[in-house]
């Protein structure tokens, strides 16, 4: 019989975290929280994997918040005593509003800052100067306070955290975290949360932990179908893009939706063929810089763009090769993945025939794990939408090869106007820089602005239930526009006509005589 799961209730916690756990409708733990707190409590150092949504921030976040509070019933000394860091701001945006919502019942006596964002350092240094229990933030932005003398760790730090660990070096903090660790006391308790376990993890674990309890969660990747749907929909290349333009642009999807394609080219050359539609999208692949990317997720994040396209060419020369749209409910728009903790999220696979072995593999890596995880055949019929089909086809033709190696080029371009590295080089040589930003203009696609809109006629009957108010809205809002114009035309007409003005004016008046 399998061990009964332990409680929150049962770890021995403070009686303001429970209040604030059951605030958060958090009935049980995770596995992840339910085998590393307790560890953690213990006083071990952690080194965790566990899958990307699974609960790690509060696996490390309760048992921090329970140690301040029983420091606290000893000491009144405020000091900054835990470190939590992060490889991105939006992470650590995220980590200060978990610990918040853990510390709603404690607030005086457990603060938190979040130090990470890219604002100047005179301005955090007030917050800073109040000594917060917890900070948080990038290697790089502690690094900095620490050297201004705006923070210091030497003596009080008790617990440093380091989330998302397999990205920290990956994302260009490798330097400033040596640098970072000899700013510490020699003794402190110190976490690793990752998702995977690789060379840089490993070379952390060196550097940071000590005798550390290894957590290897036997879990599946995926959460199950009760919280992520999977489908499979059997197309072959021109239905694909067939697909997710009526997909889209009828909002049979909504909300925010991240779409995955098998190479560079074929973000451009979808991001063109959106466009066409008046659909704007923006790219992430491996080619950008690494602020870039954070940049684009920030952007996706704050509601700029609802639609990602992403390729990783190194991880999709493997088995999940196959182009994906992972969609998310509108109102859980902040985690970079699809049913993240207990949110719900959907997932649709396009597979053409020349795909299918590679979705057998696909399959059967998903059922070994969890036979809840099977992908199920999307009941989609393709001649509803036949009427689209030469729209399409109309858009597929501007996008060219030449289109695309010039959507990739301007987008180089403005990564090297943007560059804060070649600040120094444009200051050096004017020309350049000059040449660079009056350089040939690209035209990636000629956009055509007939295909911006959907007639009536094309949307099918079966699809109109969802399709029509959107349409109905357009409508209402072009007669709005047009009676506005109308208006405005009559009022110019009467400037420009005086004796229009006259008489209108003379009637007016002799009626008032009257």
């Amino acid at each position: 019989m399998a061990a009964e799961s332990l409680g929150f209730h049962e770890m021995g916690l403070d009686e303001r975290l429970i209040q604030a756990i059951a605030k958060l409708n958090w009935a049980q733990p995770t596995l992840i929280q339910e085998k590393a707190i307790p560890l953690a409590l213990e006083g071990k150092d952690l080194l965790a994997r566990a899958r990307t949504g699974s609960g790690k921030t509060a696996a490390y976040a309760i048992p921090i918040i329970e140690h301040l509070l029983n420091t606290k019933k000893s000491t009144c000394e405020q000091a900054v005593r835990a470190v939590v860091l992060v490889p991105t701001k939006e992470l650590g945006q995220q980590v200060q509003q978990m610990i918040r919502q853990l510390t709603s019942y404690c607030t005086w006596d457990v603060r938190v800052a979040d130090v990470s964002g890219q604002v100047d350092v005179s301005a955090q240094r007030p917050i800073l100067m109040e000594k917060p229990d917890i900070v948080i933030g990038t290697p790089s932005r502690v690094l900095l306070h620490l050297e201004q003398h705006t923070l210091s760790l030497c003596t009080s730090l008790e617990m440093l955290v380091i989330d998302e660990a397999d990205l920290v070096f990956s994302f260009g903090f490798e330097n400033d975290l040596k640098n970072l660790l000899g700013h510490l006391p020699k003794i402190y308790q110190a976490f690793l949360m990752s998702a995977t376990f690789n060379e840089d993890v490993q070379a952390l674990k060196e550097l940071v932990l000590h005798n550390p309890v290894i957590l290897k969660l036997q879990e599946s990747r995926l959460p199950d179908s009760s919280q992520l749907t999977q489908y499979r929909i059997n197309c072959e290349e021109e239905e694909k893009f067939l697909l997710i333009y009526t997909l889209l642009k009828l909002s049979l999807i909504r909300g925010k939706t991240i779409i995955f394609v098998n190479s560079i080219d074929r973000c451009y050359r979808l991001k063109l063929f959106l466009e066409q539609f008046s659909i704007f999208s923006c790219v992430l692949n491996s080619e950008l810089p690494i602020h870039s990317r954070c940049h684009i997720i920030g952007q996706f994040n704050r509601g700029f763009y609802d639609y990602v396209i992403a390729t990783d060419e190194h991880d999709l020369t493997d088995a999940a090769s196959t182009d994906e749209v992972k969609k998310k409910k509108k109102n859980h728009s902040k985690g970079a993945k699809t049913a993240r903790v207990d949110n719900q999220g959907t997932a649709l696979t396009f597979v053409s025939h020349t795909e299918l072995p590679l979705l057998q593999q696909v399959e059967e890596a998903l059922t070994g794990e969890n036979m809840d995880c099977a992908l199920k055949p999307y009941r989609f019929r393709i001649e509803e939408i036949e009427g689209f089909r030469y729209r399409c086809k109309d858009a597929m033709r501007s996008v060219t090869k030449q289109s695309i190696k010039e959507a990739r080029l301007k987008e180089i371009r403005q990564e090297l106007l943007n560059s804060e590295k070649l600040k120094t080089y444009f200051e050096d040589n004017p020309r350049d820089l000059q040449l660079l930003r009056h350089d040939k203009p690209l035209h990636p696609a000629i956009v055509k602005p007939h295909l911006k809109n959907v007639p009536d006629y094309l949307v099918p009957q079966t699809l109109k239930a969802i399709a029509e108010p959107l349409i109905g809205k357009r409508k209402r809002w072009r007669r709005r526009v047009l009676k506005d114009n109308t208006q405005k035309k009559i009022k110019a007409y009467k400037k420009q006509n005086p004796l229009k003005n006259f008489t209108y004016t003379k009637k007016r008046k002799m009626k008032s005589a009257n």
